[in-house]
């Protein structure tokens, strides 16, 4: 059976990740200058002293990038993680309990899901406190709403096995039946669905940044840099060239991951 890492895209991905999740970890021996410091003038070009530049306060724009992938990174992994476990425990506990219970819990499901995500978070974040706890609890519950789908989806279908029906008969409790039951049988769709939601908190992080509801002051996450750098588009200055690029790159080479773990997953099935 191949690999998960037999194809040219998975190794690609699998490089790029671990590039960029060492350049965030290694940060503060990597970057020649202080996230916030003021190394120049403004929108310098690349040079020996500034590798990428500076920004448009004269800080050194690849410290920033450095210091900003920690960030980028550690919000999206512990929103993904949270809104997967969160979605997949719900999931469970509806198909579960059944009744009533798993009526409400899909529909209201099926209410958020009607919403456009980026509407939600918005209103949420605009009426809420403006801190980084109330922007992950709100991209975690969004986040939870799709996980839902797909553990409701998967938890149904093992509900209706044999062993599912015995554990029932046998009298156990809803805990050990999600976790000893339900739970082994669907991690690997379930590690697929985080790794795409890892993607999804990237970028929306970035756009929620870029628009000035994301991640506050003074921390940088590469979404805002590239608004705090957008102006110097208009004179030809890169400065916000640079973050959209490692964005992109880093959305990529998850993506080819979880491309790859779904092709596993395949042919896992046929087989």
């Amino acid at each position: 059976m191949k690999t998960l890492f037999s194809s040219f895209s998975a190794i690609a991905g699998g490089v790029l990740l671990v590039i960029f999740i060492f350049a965030a970890l290694a940060a503060p021996w990597l970057a020649p200058f202080d996230a916030g410091q003021i190394a120049g003038d403004i929108w310098q070009p690349v040079s020996a002293a500034h590798w990428l530049g500076t920004d448009n306060l004269g800080r050194d724009l690849f410290s920033r990038l450095l210091y900003g992938a920690r960030l980028t990174l550690f919000f999206a992994f512990v929103i993904s993680a949270l809104a997967t476990l969160l979605g997949t425990l719900l999931s469970f506990l509806a198909v579960s309990v059944g009744g009533g219970f798993e009526m409400l819990l899909s529909r209201l499901n099926d209410l958020f899901m009607s919403l456009p995500s980026l509407i939600i978070a918005l209103v949420a974040l605009a009426v809420l406190p403006q801190t980084n706890a109330t922007l992950v609890g709100v991209l975690v519950a969004i986040g939870a709403t799709r996980v839902y789908r797909l553990g409701y989806s998967l938890a149904s279908h093992i509900a209706a096995t044999d062993y599912m029906e015995a554990a029932k008969l046998a009298g156990e409790t809803h805990w050990y039946r999600i976790t000893r039951e339900m739970l082994p049988n669907a991690r690997f769709p379930l590690l697929a669905e985080w790794g795409m939601q890892f993607s999804a908190s990237i970028l929306f992080i970035s756009t929620l940044s870029f628009i000035g509801l994301g991640i506050q002051p003074p921390a940088a996450d590469w979404g805002a840099i590239v608004r705090e750098n957008k102006d110097g588009i208009l004179f030809g200055v890169s400065a916000a060239f640079y973050p959209a690029v490692a964005i992109s790159l880093l959305v990529i080479a998850i993506n080819l991951l979880v491309d790859a773990l779904s092709r596993k997953l395949q042919q896992q099935e046929i087989l």
